[in-house]
């Protein structure tokens, strides 16, 4: 059976797209199916061209429950859902299926209250720190916020993930066939977590996004 990880939480702005789309290229890196499925309303369709994962397009209701059935009755696949901002009832919906919940935050106050909220309501999520400082002074101070304020949690938060400029380049409808290998290298990281939280091997050879889609195409409609 596949495994589902999805992007929720009620603050946007916490980087909850960005980090989709790295989790689903890592693990495309490393050899697996993996999908990564757009559910806010408020973003375009991205092209599947120079990815190593497919952006699938389930911003219907429909679309997504098919999507979600497929990835999770067919063998190693890795859905990856990204969620959006603002959206509590989809929040739920979208974490009842997931084999693990990530609830991304950045070194804010208004950050750091929303997700503490979000881990009251999902027991089962992670809390994810997201886009983190790369400045020495700036991360031990956001590191002390969150040691301060999140103490109760510290079990569940999972180490962070810096700010990398270049993460943007996957956001674009049409990737550049070459990526920074400091990028390939930062979303292999990522999916490897992603995989000892889930418990599971790494290993595989890697599969054509072709093959993902002509798999998704039995049962989704591609919109």
């Amino acid at each position: 059976m596949a495994q589902i990880v999805c992007i929720i939480g009620n603050k946007g702005g916490t980087g909850k797209t960005t980090l989709s789309h790295m989790i689903a290229h890592g693990i495309g890196l490393l050899g697996k199916r993996a999908v990564c499925v757009l559910t806010d309303i408020s973003r375009e369709k991205l092209s599947k061209e120079s990815r190593s994962y497919l952006p699938f397009d389930a911003r219907s209701p429909d679309n997504l429950h098919k999507v979600i059935r497929t990835i999770t009755n067919v063998p190693d696949w890795f859905g990856v859902v990204d969620g959006g901002g603002n959206r509590p009832a989809t929040d739920r919906m979208l974490a009842e299926p997931a084999d693990l919940v990530l609830l991304p935050f950045r070194d804010s106050h208004e950050d750091i209250r929303t997700v503490m909220s979000d881990l009251e309501r999902f027991p089962r999520a992670r809390a994810l720190p997201s886009q983190w400082p790369t400045n020495s002074f700036a991360r031990a101070a956001a590191d002390k916020m969150v040691d301060s304020q999140m103490a109760h949690f510290r079990h569940r938060i999972l180490p962070p993930v810096p700010m990398f400029p270049s993460s943007k380049l996957l956001l674009q409808s049409d990737v550049p066939e070459r990526l920074p290998p400091s990028l390939n290298n930062v979303c292999r990281q990522l999916a490897r977590n992603v995989f000892a939280l889930w418990g599971i091997s790494e290993t595989g050879d890697p599969v054509p996004v072709e093959d993902i889609l002509g798999a998704l195409a039995k049962d989704v409609a591609d919109t």
